[in-house]
């Protein structure tokens, strides 16, 4: 039975070498053709701007050059950079509760935060130098843009009786920073999932070097500061 095998495959001719050629370039159409739908579905395009950032370019921009006679578009105020600031004094005793803090931050902006560490110790609160008690997230470009959008027209109104932001919370630089109580403003935290309530401060960096111009840079993107009955408009 083995040698009738043997014979069998003696007598069936091989396959020239420019036969397997032509199967493995079909193959590779096939390969091309099957790939070809995804990139019709959108995959590798550019991610349009953020709309928020277009209203900055077409009226803020505009209208700040007006409002401060600025006759260098250099001059114009920009939104540089927002950064995020939690400090957790019980990840002393309970580490675990820094973890939770991290994630929640990272689903918030979308970027993986940094473990923030003590610069020295303090004996009478049992802290040690280059201990973990804090996480931060600084945000720029397409990110930091989509999250002012988020956190104006989404997180703000959540806020408890919230009856507009403070105008007296800037620094004198073009800075501005304000303290939120709760994480649960932001609509991507799920209550049942939420280990503790803590709150965070929020900074918003800007290239104005005084705190009028940063005022109304802020006021025009939409930034609802107390005592402004004027609706802003994003298209």
């Amino acid at each position: 039975m083995a040698d009738e095998k043997q014979e069998k495959k003696a007598d069936k001719p091989a396959a020239p070498k420019g036969d397997k050629a032509a199967k493995a370039q079909k193959g590779g159409k096939k390969d091309k053709a099957a790939a070809a739908p995804r990139e019709h579905a959108g995959v590798g395009l550019p991610v349009p701007p953020a709309r928020l950032r277009i209203h900055y370019n077409k009226t803020v921009r505009t209208a700040l050059t007006k409002q401060f006679d600025l006759k260098n578009p250099h001059q114009i105020p920009n939104l540089e950079k927002i950064v995020l600031n939690v400090g957790l004094g019980e990840a002393i005793k309970q580490p675990k509760l820094l973890d939770s803090v991290v994630e929640e931050l990272g689903i918030i902006t979308g970027q993986r935060p940094v473990r923030k560490k003590a610069k020295k110790s303090i004996a009478n609160f049992a802290l040690r130098q280059g201990q973990e008690i804090g996480a931060a997230v600084t945000l720029r470009g397409a990110r930091m843009w989509e999250f002012l959008d988020r956190f104006i027209t989404v997180a703000v109104p959540r806020i408890r009786d919230f009856r507009g932001l403070s105008t007296r919370s800037f620094d004198g630089r073009g800075n501005y920073s304000i303290g939120i109580k709760e994480q649960m403003i932001f609509p991507e935290i799920n209550y049942d999932q939420v280990d503790q309530i803590h709150g965070m401060d929020i900074t918003f960096v800007t290239t104005a070097t005084k705190d009028d111009q940063a005022m109304a840079l802020l006021r025009e993107l939409g930034m609802p500061f107390r005592g402004e009955d004027k609706p802003i408009v994003v298209q």
